[in-house]
C-alpha cells in the first residue's frame, strides 16, 4: 500500500518537508552562528509548522480514502487500509 495515492497530495507532502528541511539547516546554521535568540526560534516554529502540515495531509488523505472504500459487516473491505481508530490516533499524535 502507498503512503499517499494522489500525486497532487504526495507532492505537497514532499514540498513541505524539503521546506522543513531547509528550514531546519537554517535553524542549526542560525544556533552555529550565535544568532538572535528571536531568529532560532522563529525558524524552529516554522519547521514545526511545515512538518505537522505535511502529517496532516497524509492523515487527511488515509481518512478519505477509508471513508470512500466504505464498510462492510467485517470493517474496512482492505485491511491494509487505516481505520477510523488508526486514523484518530495518528491524527492526535500531531495535534
Amino acid at each position: 500500500m502507498e503512503l499517499i495515492e494522489e500525486e497532487s497530495v504526495k507532492r505537497r507532502v514532499v514540498n513541505r518537508l524539503r521546506r522543513a528541511h531547509g528550514q531546519l539547516g537554517a535553524a542549526i546554521n542560525a544556533v552555529e552562528d550565535d544568532a538572535e535568540c528571536r531568529a532560532v526560534i522563529t525558524q524552529l516554529a516554522a519547521v514545526s509548522a511545515a512538518v505537522d502540515r505535511a502529517g496532516f495531509a497524509i492523515i487527511s488523505s488515509g481518512m478519505r480514502r477509508c471513508l470512500s472504500m466504505g464498510q462492510g459487516a467485517d470493517g474496512p473491505e482492505n485491511r491494509d487500509e487505516l481505520d477510523i481508530e488508526e486514523l484518530e490516533k495518528l491524527f492526535l499524535m500531531l495535534a
